[in-house]
C-alpha cells in the first residue's frame, strides 16, 4: 500500500511536469511554423493544460470497465477541487476579483455543461457505461466552445483568459530552437504516458486492496493531484498581482474537464458510472459552480471569509469521502 501511494505520487509529478513540457514544446514548434499565437493558445495550450486529466481518464478506460470509473471520478473530483480548493485556499491570502470581463459568460457556460453532464449520467444510469454517442456530444461541445472563443478573440474581446492564451511567446521557458522543441514534445509525450500508467495502475491497486471503488480514488488522490497545476497557476498569478486570471483559469479548466476530457474518455470506451456519483458527487459539483456564479453576479471579490467558507466546504467534502472509504473498505484502515 505504501509503495502504491509513493508510485501514485511519483506518477502525478511526472504527469504534471510532462504536460508542461509538451505544451511548451508544441507551442514553440507551432509558432516556428508561423501558426498564429491565438490558434496555438486556443488549441495546444488549452488542451495541454488538461493533459493530466485527459491522459489519466483515457488510460483508465483502456484498463477495463471497472477501472474506467476512475475517469469520471477524476473529472468530477477535479471540478470540485478547482472551485473549492484552488479558489478557496489562495483567497485566504489575497482577494480574487469576480468582475473581470468574460467571467460571467464563461461561468454560465460551465454551469450549462455541468447540467448537460448530469442529464447524460441520468440517461446512462448507475452501474452502466457512458456510450460513445454521449462522448461525441461532449467532445463536439468543446469544439463549439473553442470556435466561439476564437470568434470572441477576433472581435477584440478583453477576456483575460483569451489574452493569456494568445500571449504564447511570453510563456516562461519556451524553447527557442526546433530541435529543443522536438525534445520537449517527445519527452513530454513519453512522460505523460508513463505518469498516466503509474497513476492508473497504482490507483487501481489501492482501490482493490481497500475494497473500494475506483471512483473514490479518482475523486480524492487523483483529482487533487491533477488539479495542482491550476492551484499553482492561481497562486503564481496572485503573487504577481494578476488575480484577474484566477477564475478564468478555473472555469476554463472545468469546461475542458467535462467536454474534452470526459468526452474523449467516453469516445475511447464505456465509462462506468458508480452508484454514489449520481447520488452525491455530481450535486456537490453543481453546487460548487452555482455558488461561484452567485459570487460573480454579486460582483464582490472572493476574500478571506468566502475563501474560508470554500476551503471548509472542501474539507467537509473530503471528510465525507473519507467516511465513504471507511464504510466501503473491505480491510481495516
Amino acid at each position: 500500500m505504501a509503495l502504491n501511494l509513493l508510485l501514485l505520487f511519483i506518477g502525478i509529478v511526472i504527469l504534471v511536469v510532462s504536460g508542461d513540457y509538451l505544451v511548451r514544446g508544441a507551442a514553440a514548434f507551432a509558432r516556428k511554423w508561423g501558426v498564429s499565437a491565438l490558434i496555438v493558445g486556443l488549441t495546444i495550450v488549452a488542451f495541454g493544460t488538461s493533459a493530466p486529466e485527459l491522459v489519466v481518464s483515457i488510460q483508465a478506460v483502456l484498463a477495463g470497465f471497472e477501472t474506467s470509473a476512475l475517469a469520471i471520478g477524476n473529472v468530477v473530483g477535479s471540478n470540485i477541487t478547482n472551485i473549492l480548493m484552488v479558489l478557496g485556499f489562495p483567497a485566504l491570502i489575497m482577494a480574487i476579483p469576480t468582475d473581470t470581463q468574460g467571467v460571467t459568460r464563461n461561468t454560465v457556460f460551465a454551469l450549462f455543461v455541468t447540467v448537460v453532464l448530469i442529464g447524460l449520467l441520468f440517461i446512462t444510469g448507475t452501474g452502466n457505461g457512458m456510450p460513445r454517442w454521449q462522448g461525441a456530444v461532449l467532445f463536439a461541445g468543446i469544439i463549439i466552445y473553442l470556435v466561439w472563443m476564437f470568434k470572441l478573440a477576433r472581435s477584440g474581446s478583453k477576456d483575460p483568459a483569451l489574452r493569456e492564451m494568445a500571449e504564447v511567446d511570453e510563456m516562461d521557458g519556451l524553447p527557442r530552437t526546433a530541435w529543443v522543441s522536438a525534445v520537449f514534445i517527445i519527452a513530454g509525450s513519453i512522460g505523460l504516458a508513463l505518469g498516466g500508467s503509474l497513476i492508473v495502475d497504482n490507483a487501481s491497486d489501492i482501490a482493490k486492496s481497500l475494497g473500494i471503488s475506483q471512483a473514490v480514488i479518482g475523486l480524492t488522490l487523483v483529482a487533487i493531484g491533477t488539479s495542482l497545476p491550476e492551484l499553482a497557476t492561481v497562486v503564481v498569478a496572485a503573487y504577481r498581482g494578476h488575480t484577474e486570471v484566477a477564475i478564468g483559469n478555473v472555469v476554463g479548466s472545468n469546461i475542458f474537464n467535462i467536454l474534452a476530457v470526459l468526452g474523449a474518455a467516453a469516445l475511447t470506451g464505456p465509462v462506468k458510472i458508480p452508484d454514489n456519483m449520481i447520488g452525491i458527487d455530481v450535486w456537490v459539483m453543481l453546487a460548487a459552480i452555482v455558488t461561484l456564479l452567485v459570487l460573480i453576479i454579486a460582483g464582490k471579490p472572493i476574500g478571506r471569509k468566502v475563501g474560508a467558507c470554500l476551503s471548509l466546504a472542501y474539507v467537509a467534502y473530503i471528510a465525507l469521502l473519507g467516511y465513504r472509504i471507511m464504510t466501503e473498505a473491505s480491510v481495516p484502515l
